[in-house]
């Protein structure tokens, strides 16, 4: 058995993590230059390494950290990439994942270490290798479990307003919601606590803010609340 081991031919094991973050008005990623290409326009996602001792888990949550300095942020698995010329340099397959980030509480922390930058989702540069064929497949997982679970409050800060969850939404589709409507829904999944304080400097009145009910969040993050009805009719 062994030996029929030993035979096989051997390829290099990637993680990339495509990193959503969303900084009130519009839905971004995160990218870092490719410091082994001449072309210095070209970019990619962060990414690493595969090490023996590790699973795919550990390695994904270890890269994000070593790379960003972010630790706890919703990171989930997306898909494994392994076209046989997806990179010229190694025979590699690579396992994405996403993660969902505000962009204001992590800004701080993000490493500058690998030039990290934050890219409009409606202005991306020149990427790497297969690297947009992963950010389309990410995009349209979020579609899909944004609409029908709760994470998008994993891109808020923890206090936020109605106007500002509506904001998300509609730069995670591309499409524009009806207020009323909207906040009816949002409001009906009792997920939110009011707050007594409001957000200041947008309008006289202002608006109420609200934080996320922790033991709620983490009892319906499965659940199928329905925030979004027919997300595919919007994109």
């Amino acid at each position: 058995m062994l030996e029929l081991y030993k035979q096989q031919t051997k390829c290099l094991v990637a993680l990339d993590s495509i990193i959503f973050g969303f900084d009130g008005e519009e839905l971004k990623l995160l990218l870092v230059k490719r410091g082994v290409q001449t072309d210095h326009d070209t970019w990619s996602l962060m990414g690493g390494w595969l090490n023996p001792n590790e699973s795919l888990d550990q390695a994904a949550e270890r890269i994000l950290f070593e790379l960003t300095g972010v630790t706890g942020i919703f990171l989930e698995q997306l898909n494994a990439f392994g076209d046989p010329g997806r990179d010229p340099v190694e025979r590699t397959v690579s396992v994405a994942y996403y993660a969902l980030v505000n962009v204001k509480d992590y800004e701080t922390k993000i490493s500058d270490t690998h030039h990290a930058q934050w890219f409009s989702m409606q202005d991306l540069p020149e990427l790497l290798f297969d690297h947009r064929e992963m950010i389309k497949i990410a995009i349209e997982r979020l579609r899909y479990k944004a609409a029908f679970h709760p994470i998008g409050f994993e891109l808020m800060p923890e206090k936020f307003t109605i106007p500002q969850i509506l904001n998300l939404y509609e730069a995670i589709y591309g499409s524009n919601f009806d207020k009323r409507n909207f906040s009816r829904k949002i409001l009906s999944t009792g997920l939110l606590i009011k707050l007594k304080e409001k957000q200041k400097g947008f309008s006289k009145k202002g608006a109420f803010l609200y934080t996320l009910d922790t033991e709620k969040y983490k009892k319906h993050s499965d659940s199928f609340l329905n925030f979004i009805p027919n997300p595919e009719g919007l994109v």
